[in-house]
């Protein structure tokens, strides 16, 4: 049997997609944004309050998500390495009832009788390739781990890219700013959800239409809450 110690492959071994962190930052940079651009709106604020709470947001809000993702994937990592040590350490001491172990699991896939026998004595050949498979197999952890850096970087990204667009109007100071965000920022939460197809059964414009409704939704709530407190605090402004 190999050294139980042997080189594992790391988080950056295999290819990594980090396309569903994008995603997630778009769609969240896109509505947490456009939501404080529609409550200072309803508040009936100037165009530069709404830069700079915007701005405020962009800022704040995107470090905050990619500093969570970065602790989230962090966590998945560590415990990846607990695990794959309680692993390691239980082939060392018990070998023979982690074979036993592995031949229940690959016999509940179908095989059987040599083919089975093979199949076992393939996998506990190599301790790396037998700690993967119990990995995969008894705790479900993927076989490939993302980098937290850049699953953090890509939602910081994305959450700018996307949350910046509610804002670009009131920078280049249009006629109807407000009206304008609300199309651009409609589309962007409809071309968001439609991406986010190919990682669902939903049809690509059915997915984009519900990112497009529970982004507006939130941005009518936020608008309403914004003139709601305008005029319970001070009619007169605006």
């Amino acid at each position: 049997m190999n050294d139980p110690e042997a080189k594992h492959p790391t988080p950056n071994s295999r290819k990594v997609n980090y396309l569903r962190d994008f995603i997630y930052g778009g769609i969240d940079g896109a509505v947490t944004t456009f939501a404080v651009v529609a409550g200072v709106a309803g508040a009936s604020l100037s165009s530069t309050v709404i830069i700079i709470m915007g701005l405020a947001n962009l800022l704040a809000d995107g470090f905050s998500m990619a500093a969570s993702n970065y602790s989230g994937t962090k966590s998945e990592i560590d415990d990846y390495h607990r695990l794959r040590e309680m692993r390691l350490r239980e082939i060392r001491e018990r070998p023979e009832a982690v074979r036993m172990r592995t031949s229940q699991l690959l016999a509940a896939k179908g095989l059987s009788g040599e083919t089975l026998q093979s199949a076992s004595a393939a996998i506990a050949n190599r301790t790396d390739r037998w700690v993967e498979f119990l990995m995969t197999e008894e705790h479900g952890q993927p076989m490939v781990r993302r980098d937290p850096l850049k699953s953090a970087f890509a939602t910081f990204i994305a959450f700018a890219i996307c949350g910046l667009v509610p804002l670009i109007p009131f920078f280049i100071d249009l006629g109807e700013p407000f009206m304008t965000g609300i199309i651009m920022t409609g589309i962007v939460f409809f071309l968001i959800g439609a991406a986010k197809s190919h990682w669902s059964t939903a049809n690509w414009w059915r997915s984009g239409l519900e990112t497009f409704l529970i982004g507006m939704a939130a941005a009518l709530l936020a608008y309403l809450a914004g003139y709601g407190l305008k005029e319970l605090i001070d009619p007169t402004i605006g």
